[in-house]
C-alpha cells in the first residue's frame, strides 16, 4: 500500500539530537508505537533495539551510529522524525539531518544534566539556525530534578528555557505530566502501552503547576505584538493563543519550550507529538534554506509545491545486493515517480522508478513526495550526499553542505593480499554512503590511508566492511612521512668509468651542493663553460640527482631543500652518454650528502584545539608535553580555542587522547603545515627504526 502525499502545511520534520545514551531511539521507538506506526514497543517485549539500532554495529556498542528517518501520522499531520547519532564522531551525520528537517527535540536528563556533546550540536544547530525544544528524560530516575535540568539548560545554552510541562511527581513517584498550556495532568500506568488518563492537577502540585504557568503566559505574551496588547489590556489567553504564541517564539527562537518525560517508560511521547504539531514550524517556514542557480545566484525559488522541484540529498545507504537508496529532502516542487531529473552537480540525468516513504530500514511506496516531505529514491546511478535534483528546464542547486575536516588517518591492509583491490573497491562503495570517510595513498610511504573523524568512526567502517563486502583489513599506524636535507656545503665530484672490452662508459661532474631554506624544494643550475660537459648530457645529470634525491643516506628518506649546481666535468668522445652522465650525477649527489652535514626533517601540524575554560590548562600541558608550540589562545562563545603548532608524530592518536583529557568536550581541527628539523636524539631513534625495518625487509 502507498503512503498518502501530505500538503506542506500538515508536514513535520524533526531530527532528535543529544549525546549517545540520551534516550533518543527510545523516544523514537515510543513515540512510533503511540501513532501505531509500529507494532510493538521493546519494552513491552523485552526484546531492546527491535525497530531502531538494528545495524549489527549498533547493537555492539548500544548506541545509534547513524541517522535513521521514520514517518508516522499525528492528528491528521505527517510527522519525520530522524533519529541522530550523538557520538562525536559522526557530528557531520547530524549535520545532514538538520539541514533536511524544520525543527528539532533536543534530550537532556534530569539526572545528569547537559552533557558536552549536547552543547556541541546545540551550536551546530544554532549555526544552522533550527528551531528546537527540549524533552527533559529520565524525569523518573532516581535523583531527576526536572526543575535542575531546567536552569542547567539556561547555565549551558544560554537561553531562555521556559517549562510547557511539568513532571506529575519526580522521581520514583512519577507517573505522568502535567500540561502548562491547558492545566490538566497526563497520567499513565505502569504497563509501556503510552495510554493516557487526562484529569485535574492534583492539589498538591497544582501551586507549583500555577507558577510556572504564568511564567509561561509573561513569556508567550512578550514573544508576540498582539498577544502583549491584549494581555496587557486584561484579556485571558486561550490554549490557542499561547500556541501560536509559542509557534513564534520557537521559530524567532526567543525562548526554547521545555517537555518532559521517560521514554523507557513511553511517558510524553504523545504530548511531544501533540506539541510538535501544534507549535512547530512547517516546511513553508524553512527560509534559511538557499536554493540557487547552478552559477551561484539566487533562485529566487520558494519552498512550495507549485515552484520549480529542487530536492537534496542528505543521506546515502548502500545495499550489497539492493544498491544505492537515497535520502532526500524536497525543497520546492514536487517530485514523482516514473520520472526524469537533473542533477546539476554531476551533470546527469537520473532515472526516478519508485519513491518510498522510510520506516527505518524498511520503505513504504509512495506516489508522490511535495515540498517539505522526505522520501527514499533508490538506484540513482551518479548522484551522491549533497547533490540536488531538479528539472532540467529550471536548474537549481541547494546549498549549504560542506566538506568535513577528517581528523585522523591509518594505514589499511588486508588480511589476505589477494583482497588488495577488492578492499580498494568496497571501502569506496562505503564512502558512497559515509562521504566523511576518504581513501588515499601516501606517495612517500606508499601506504594506504583511511581518513575519517575518529577512532570509533574508522572502527565502524572496518567492521561494516567485514560484514556487507566480507573483506576484512588491518588499522595500523600510518608512518609519518619523514625527509632528509642538508645544512652545510660541498664540492665533489662524481665520475662514472667502466672499460670491459668495446665501448665503455665515461661520465665526470663536479657538483656544488648547498641548502635552500625550508620549503624550497630543488633547484638545478648549469654553470658550464666551454663545453666540459656537453649540453645534450647536462638534462641526465639532473635527473640521476633528482633519482638519488629519493632516498637519503641517514633513513632513506626522500631529500628536499637542496640545490645543486653542475659546475665542471669532463668527457669521452666515444664512451660518453647519457647513462653514463646520470649515474655519474648520482654519485657525485650522494657524496656531497655526506659531506654536507645531513639531518632528518618531521612534518608539522597547525592544531586548533577549542575546549571549554576549565580544560585548556589540561590541554596547554599536554601539548607542551607532545613538543608542541602554542601559537595563541582565542576566546570562544563557549570556551577558549588554542592555536599550536605540532609535531605530527606527537599527535597521530590525538583524537582519542582529547576525548580522554576533556571527557569528550574537546574538538580540533589539523593539517599540514610545512617541516622542521627533528630533535637531535629523537632523530637518532627514528633513524635506527628506519634501518631497523630496511633490514627485516631485505632479508
Amino acid at each position: 500500500m502507498s503512503a498518502p502525499a501530505t500538503q506542506p502545511d500538515r508536514i513535520r520534520n524533526v531530527a532528535l539530537i543529544a549525546h549517545d545514551g540520551a534516550g533518543k531511539s527510545l523516544l523514537t521507538e515510543a513515540m512510533l508505537f503511540d501513532a501505531r506506526a509500529i507494532p510493538s514497543f521493546s519494552r513491552l517485549t523485552g526484546n531492546s533495539n527491535a525497530v531502531v539500532d538494528t545495524e549489527p554495529e549498533e547493537i555492539k556498542r548500544n548506541f545509534t551510529l547513524a541517522s535513521a528517518v521514520y514517518h508516522l501520522p499525528w492528528n491528521g499531520h505527517l510527522v519525520n522524525l530522524v533519529d541522530t547519532p550523538g557520538y562525536a564522531n559522526f557530528l557531520p551525520d547530524v549535520r545532514n539531518a538538520l539541514q533536511a528537517v524544520d525543527a528539532a527535540f533536543v534530550l537532556v536528563s534530569a539526572v545528569s544534566g547537559v552533557k558536552r556533546e549536547t552543547e556541541r550540536l546545540w551550536q551546530l544547530a544554532d549555526e544552522l539556525e533550527i528551531p528546537r525544544i527540549v524533552f527533559v528524560n529520565r524525569v523518573d530516575e532516581d535523583r531527576a530534578s526536572f526543575l535542575r535540568a531546567v536552569d542547567d539548560l539556561e547555565k549551558s545554552f544560554q537561553i531562555k528555557p521556559i517549562a510547557v510541562q511539568m513532571p506529575l511527581g519526580e522521581e520514583a513517584a512519577m507517573r505522568g505530566v502535567i500540561d502548562l498550556v491547558e492545566m490538566r495532568a497526563h497520567a499513565y500506568p505502569e504497563d509501556y502501552t503510552g495510554k493516557v488518563e487526562v484529569k485535574d492537577v492534583p492539589p498538591e502540585l497544582r501551586a507549583e503547576a500555577e507558577r510556572l504557568r504564568q511564567l509561561l503566559v509573561d513569556e508567550v505574551a512578550a514573544a508576540d505584538d498582539v498577544l502583549t496588547e491584549r494581555y496587557l489590556n486584561g484579556e485571558t489567553l486561550s490554549a490557542e493563543d499561547l500556541y501560536a504564541g509559542l509557534r513564534e517564539a520557537i521559530l524567532t527562537r526567543k525562548f526554547v519550550p521545555v517537555l518532559c518525560g521517560s521514554a523507557y517508560r513511553n511517558i510524553g511521547a504523545r504530548e511531544l507529538l501533540d506539541f510538535a504539531t501544534r507549535a512547530l514550524p512547517d516546511p513553508a517556514a524553512r527560509t534559511h534554506v538557499k536554493i540557487t542557480t547552478p552559477d551561484g545566484e539566487p533562485a529566487g525559488v520558494r519552498p512550495e509545491p507549485g515552484e520549480p522541484l529542487a530536492a537534496f540529498v542528505f543521506k546515502t545507504s548502500v545495499d550489497p545486493f539492493a544498491g544505492r537508496v537515497s535520502a532526500a529532502r524536497v525543497v520546492s516542487g514536487v517530485l514523482k515517480h516514473d520520472s526524469t531529473v537533473y542533477n546539476p552537480v554531476r551533470r546527469a540525468r537520473e532515472r526516478i522508478g519508485k519513491l518510498f516513504k522510510f520506516e527505518g530500514k524498511s520503505l513504504v511506496p509512495a506516489e508522490e513526495a511535495v515540498a517539505g516531505d522526505l522520501v527514499a529514491i533508490p538506484k540513482l546511478q551518479e548522484t551522491l550526499t549533497g547533490d540536488t535534483l531538479c528539472d532540467e528546464k529550471h536548474p537549481l542547486v541547494v546549498e549549504g553542505f560542506h566538506e568535513p575536516k577528517r581528523l585522523i588517518a591509518y594505514a589499511i591492509r588486508p588480511k589476505d593480499r589477494r583482497d588488495e583491490e577488492k578492499v580498494i573497491a568496497s571501502i569506496n562503495r562505503l564512502i558512497e554512503e559515509d562521504p566523511t570517510l576518504a581513501l588515499t595513498r601516501d606517495a612517500q610511504t606508499k601506504e594506504v590511508l583511511l581518513q575519517g573523524l575518529g577512532q570509533v568512526h574508522l572502527e565502524v567502517a572496518v567492521e561494516r566492511l567485514k560484514r556487507k563486502y566480507d573483506v576484512e583489513v588491518e588499522l595500523l599506524e600510518p608512518k609519518v612521512p619523514y625527509k632528509e636535507t642538508i645544512r652545510g656545503r660541498a664540492r665533489v665530484q662524481g665520475k662514472h668509468k667502466k672499460q670491459s672490452g668495446g665501448r665503455g662508459q665515461y661520465g665526470d661532474v663536479w657538483l656544488e651542493i648547498e641548502p635552500l631554506p625550508r620549503g624550497g624544494g630543488f633547484e638545478f643550475e648549469n654553470r658550464i663553460f666551454g663545453g666540459v660537459v656537453p649540453k645534450q648530457y647536462v638534462p641526465a645529470v639532473e635527473k640521476g640527482v633528482v633519482e638519488a634525491m629519493e632516498s637519503g643516506l641517514l633513513a632513506g628518506y626522500p631529500v628536499v631543500d637542496v640545490k645543486v649546481a653542475l659546475v665542471d666535468g669532463s668527457y669521452h668522445s666515444v664512451d660518453s652518454s647519457e647513462m653514463a652522465f646520470k649515474i655519474a650525477g648520482s654519485i657525485g649527489f650522494k657524496k656531497g650528502l655526506q659531506e654536507a652535514n645531513p639531518v632528518l626533517l618531521e612534518p608539522i601540524m597547525n592544531l586548533e584545539v577549542t575546549v571549554p575554560e576549565e580544560f585548556m590548562g589540561a590541554v596547554i600541558g599536554d601539548l607542551n608535553a607532545r613538543r608542541g608550540r602554542i601559537l595563541g589562545v582565542d576566546p570562544m562563545a563557549r570556551g577558549q580555542r588554542i592555536r599550536a603548532q605540532v609535531p605530527m608524530a606527537e599527535v597521530l592518536r590525538y583524537a582519542p587522547d582529547l576525548r580522554a583529557l576533556t571527557g569528550g568536550a574537546g574538538v580540533f581541527t589539523m593539517e599540514p603545515s610545512h617541516y622542521e628539523e627533528v630533535p637531535t636524539h629523537l632523530a637518532v631513534k627514528v633513524v635506527e627504526e628506519a634501518r631497523r625495518q630496511q633490514a627485516e625487509a631485505k632479508a
